[in-house]
């Protein structure tokens, strides 16, 4: 194809594309400019002025007027301008001029007229009537937060929507008299600027009928600082009425809630209000106006004209008082018992009680606590179990003991026997020799008490060896007290040395130097040693012939005494030496066994051990540690 043609081709193919260009760019201009318009509808800047009465931090407005500016904000689906102005000269007891003030506001808003004028209060909404003509008078104008008596009624127009509210003064006192039904006086604080005089009148000529049953004071002519003197010295039965402080009697101008603040901190009387503003700031409180219920029809009525709708289709009633609220720290302040307080209301600031400001912690504490007691509970009744067991061991243990002496003893009964016989014979041979002796003519009376000295010696030493045998035998419980030990083992070999003698073995005692004391049971004690003695005997008997020896000692080793028995038999089997001390377990052919472990339990009653072992020379020794008494 020559260049020629090509461009031919083209040409009809670019005209087509630059068409459709040009249709796409169009498009997307109008899409554009129509997005524009609705973003300049949407967008578009609302001026709001807001007409502050007295001053924007003067109370109870400055509390309407802040709460009305947030919620506007919050619910306005556009940009605000809001503008606020406060009429200072309303609070002046002879007002200047306002002409001023207007030439400012009408020279500020020329060329730029607010979209709607929100006026607080009602020194705001005479103002805002009165100048409407001059400063703005295609505004719509909403008067909020004002008193319906208030308002000038012949100068509204269908622009104007009136937020009103109406105050019921009988009603309020009558809750005073209802709370505190002692009341003999109330001191009504008013201040002396116009609006508050116009409301002194007012509660003048409303509470004509209740002057008759109390006394009411009027501290509208005295200054701030004469009115906190006669405050502070208040009768019994007096209440106080908080109406408004914007300047006293003096001229002193007073803002915020200062006013209040200092008023209640030196009043002997509790202090009662109809503003919600006030309360939580020292008023006991009672019926009251809400300031939520007053924002959130001006609110609803700005948006509505600012949206477009007419002003004259928004209309509504004076707002009455909410249902009474009280303060409990008030309450709780002067006493005053929820109990008075009238049906339906409701209390505020309630301090949370140790319950509900711990609740976590001390269902803690209390499940720590229910389980330290079920855990001590427990404990204590282990421990009476514990006792019931060892009583009854201790009594099992004496039970088996005395059974175990009366089996040792039976083995001791040829020694016994010949113990009793030795001193029972010399005493039959010497009475006869006494007899005999006095048949002669002349009897030999010096012989004859010798005599009889020996049968007294012989009749002590039968009775010795009777004691002895008793005090193995007898059946007693289990009875701790202080013994000299060298004694009890002294005592425990006279009863075997007979027996010793008998089977030829060398029974010998080295006792300790010093005397040594313990805490125990010298039968028990007794016992032991008696079968620790008799077994090596045993094991000496059964032995080959060759030294015969069983030798016991007693010595003190630091806060210890120590018993040994040791003989000179064939030992003990290592494969033995760890099951000696068992139950039922026994060397001897004839043996049950309850020996050795008997003997073990009666020494760890004692606090004691007793061990075994393999002398190197041969034989066993036996060893019983015992705690030193102090």
């Amino acid at each position: 194809m020559s260049g020629g043609a090509c461009i031919d081709w083209l040409k009809p193919r670019l005209a087509a594309a630059l068409l459709c260009f040009g249709l796409l760019v169009a498009e997307c201009l109008s899409a554009g400019q129509a997005g524009a318009v609705e973003r300049s509808r949407r967008g578009e800047l609302k001026r709001v002025l807001l007409l502050h009465s007295f001053g924007r931090e003067f109370r109870p407005w400055s509390e309407y007027a802040r709460d009305i500016k947030s919620e506007l904000e919050r619910q306005s689906p556009w940009p605000l301008d809001i503008q606020e102005h406060a009429l200072l000269t309303a609070r002046f007891n002879n007002p200047g001029p306002e002409a001023p003030f207007v030439d400012y506001l009408q020279s500020l808003y020329q060329g730029a007229v607010p979209d709607i004028v929100l006026s607080i209060g009602a020194p705001a909404a005479r103002f805002a009537q009165k100048y409407r003509a001059r400063l703005f008078p295609d505004a719509p104008l909403i008067l909020s937060a004002v008193e319906h008596r208030l308002i000038n009624r012949t100068d509204l127009g269908d622009n104007d929507v009136v937020v009103a509210v109406r105050n019921d003064f009988v009603a309020a006192f009558d809750h005073i008299l209802e709370v505190l039904p002692d009341t003999k006086s109330i001191a009504i604080v008013v201040g002396a600027s116009p609006l508050e005089m116009f409301w002194r009148e007012e509660l003048k000529r409303e509470l004509k009928l209740l002057a008759e049953q109390i006394e009411l004071v009027w501290y509208s002519d005295l200054s701030f600082e004469e009115i906190l003197k006669r405050s502070s010295k208040l009768p019994p039965h007096t209440a106080l009425f908080w109406g408004l402080m914007s300047v006293d009697a003096a001229g002193v101008v007073y803002e915020s809630d200062w006013a209040l603040r200092s008023l209640r901190a030196v009043a002997n009387a509790p202090i009662f209000s109809y503003q919600e503003p006030f309360f939580g700031e020292g008023t006991v409180g009672g019926p009251m106006h809400l300031i939520g219920e007053t924002t959130s029809r001006t609110v609803s009525a700005a948006i509505g004209i600012l949206g477009g709708a007419k002003p004259a289709s928004i209309n509504y009633e004076p707002i009455a008082f909410a249902a009474p609220r009280y303060d409990w720290r008030e309450l709780q302040r002067w006493g005053i018992s929820e109990s008075r307080l009238p049906k339906g209301s409701t209390i505020l600031f309630r301090e949370p009680s140790i319950w509900q400001r711990y609740h976590w912690q001390m269902l803690m504490i209390s499940a720590v606590f229910l389980v330290q007691t079920g855990l001590i509970s427990g404990l204590l009744h282990e421990r009476r179990r514990r006792r019931v067991a060892e009583v009854e061991s201790r009594q099992r243990l004496a039970e088996l003991a005395h059974v175990n002496r009366y089996s040792a003893v039976g083995e001791l009964t040829t020694s016994i026997a010949h113990e009793l016989n030795q001193p029972l014979g010399s005493i039959l041979t010497n009475a006869e020799t006494a007899e005999l002796m006095l048949r002669a003519a002349q009897p030999d009376l010096v012989e004859i008490q010798q005599i009889l000295a020996d049968i007294r010696r012989d009749d002590q030493r039968a009775s010795e060896v009777i004691r002895r045998l008793r005090s193995v035998l007898k059946k007693t419980p289990f009875e701790v007290k202080h013994i000299e030990l060298n004694d009890t083992v002294r005592e425990a070999i006279d009863l075997v040395k007979a027996l010793a003698q008998g089977r030829r073995i060398t029974l010998s005692y080295l006792p300790a130097l010093a005397g040594l004391h313990v805490k125990g049971d010298p039968v028990q004690l007794q016992q032991v040693i008696l079968n620790l003695i008799i077994n090596a005997m045993d094991a000496i008997s059964d032995a080959d012939a060759g030294k015969r020896e069983v030798s016991v000692s007693t010595l003190s080793t630091g806060n210890q005494a120590e018993i040994r028995i040791a003989d000179t038999g064939p030992g003990i089997p290592a494969s033995d030496l760890a099951s000696l001390f068992d139950p039922f377990f026994t060397t001897k052919p004839q043996g049950m066994g309850m020996g050795l472990a008997i003997a073990r339990t009666i020494v760890e009653a004692h606090h004691g051990t007793i061990a075994a072992a393999n002398q190197p020379a041969g034989g066993a020794l036996f060893t019983i540690r015992l705690p030193t008494a102090r």
